[in-house]
């Protein structure tokens, strides 16, 4: 009697909530599609390794379009939100904070942030336009804290902006890839790095 009871517990205390479980896939997808390109990713692996059924993650997620881009959103959200910029507050006093943010993600959530950047070579297009408005969610949150800088006068902004801050982040992208492949330089540096390279692209 004892012993069922036990294993009862056990097993009421591996059940997860339908979050944690929707969760606990996404890491999983993320940490897969970060290491090999997305034709090459099947369903049954993520079931296999979440310990679900298939069926299970297709409750979740109809196809594997949709798993991909719940990735790809799930990572743009995390990066949107850790670097969202302090209203009223001139950018060249929150760049480094939040640039030192930012790198501390790109270290702890490496799977995801590969993954998010592999989508753009998905073969898939529905999946590299999730990706693309990603990007372009980025691209206006740069765009919005630079419209609202007290530092910065309201006649620089245009199509010349537009096309630095998306050059800029191509940029810190390719930089931050690199740095996880090869990590010869601190964070400090990759940071110092990177806010060169913005204001030297954002000075009129």
């Amino acid at each position: 009697m004892a012993g069922n009871q036990g294993e009862r517990t056990e097993r009421t205390r591996r059940r997860l909530s339908t979050e944690e479980r929707r969760e606990q896939l996404l890491s999983v997808g993320a940490r897969l599609f970060s290491e090999s390109p997305y034709d090459e990713v099947w369903i049954e692996q993520v079931a296999e390794i979440a310990g679900v059924s298939r069926g299970l993650l297709y409750h979740y997620f109809p196809t594997k379009r949709d798993f991909f881009a719940a990735v790809v959103e799930r990572e743009s959200g995390r990066m949107l939100r850790m670097t969202a910029a302090v209203p009223g507050v001139p950018v060249r006093e929150q760049l480094s904070a939040g640039l030192d943010t930012f790198l501390g993600y790109v270290e702890e959530h490496a799977h995801g942030f590969r993954a998010f950047h592999r989508a753009d070579a998905a073969g898939d297009q529905s999946v590299r336009k999730v990706y693309q408005r990603a990007l372009a969610a980025q691209e206006r949150q740069i765009l919005q804290a630079l419209a609202a800088d007290p530092e910065r006068d309201a006649a620089a902004e245009g199509p010349e902006l537009r096309i630095a801050v998306r050059g800029w982040l191509a940029f810190t992208t390719a930089v931050c890839l690199e740095w996880l492949r090869d990590p010869g330089l601190s964070r400090e540096q990759v940071r110092e790095l990177c806010a060169r390279a913005l204001l030297g692209a954002i000075t009129p």
